[in-house]
């Protein structure tokens, strides 16, 4: 279990039974004080003072709403955490969740769009590479797609080419497997942390106090 720190002023606030009883009525709502003294039994005036007391430690924050005389009670962070000692171990389970999913999408998409290099058919041709037959290799200007000898042999793995759609030349895209690899990887340190993530917010939601 997480350990909490408790200051002098926490721990004073706490050495209350009625102050933990205020504590746990407050968990994961925000009350007015009628509705406090409702849930908990207290007469207005003494849940003020636990209040105040409460709030000093820095346990409970109170809100007033400009030109309303309704003042509500809610938890601080303080407060969730200590009731629910699991919540900043929660908070950073859930971010590396979502940085891993952000990661792999990233990997994915880098994956899919590859490396594209452009080629035309003159810079082949004057580079050693020969026509297949019946294409124009002269004048470069075949009525049917001139398709090199040796290209796809030539190719790197995982890579193909594109054909232009104005048959001046084509492109040759290379995917490179690293980023693929990465991306799965991301995607199942997401899952296998979101799982996690959503056991210990289920196992936490019990106060421990």
């Amino acid at each position: 279990m997480t350990k909490v720190t408790l200051d002098m002023d926490t721990f004073k606030a706490l050495a209350s039974d009625t102050r933990l009883d205020i504590l746990r009525t407050l968990d994961g709502k925000k009350m007015s004080l009628k509705d406090i003294s409702y849930a908990t039994k207290l007469n207005k005036a003494t849940l003020h003072e636990h209040l105040a007391k409460l709030n000093e430690a820095g346990l409970v924050k109170k809100k007033e709403r400009e030109g309303h005389k309704w003042v509500t009670y809610k938890l601080t962070w303080k407060g969730e955490s200590l009731l629910h000692p699991e919540n900043t171990r929660i908070v950073v389970m859930f971010t590396t969740t979502f940085i891993a999913l952000w990661v792999g999408v990233i990997q994915l998409i880098w994956y899919v769009k590859g490396t594209v290099t452009n080629f035309d058919y003159t810079t082949l041709y004057q580079n050693g590479y020969n026509l297949k037959s019946g294409a124009d290799a002269a004048s470069n200007n075949a009525t049917t797609l001139p398709v090199f000898e040796d290209i796809g042999g030539s190719l790197p793995e995982n890579s193909r080419l594109i054909l232009d759609s104005d048959g001046s030349g084509f492109n040759i895209l290379y995917q490179n497997p690293m980023f693929l690899y990465i991306a799965i990887a991301c995607f199942a340190i997401f899952t296998i942390a979101l799982c996690l993530s959503l056991w210990r917010l289920w196992e936490n939601k019990t106060p421990k106090l």
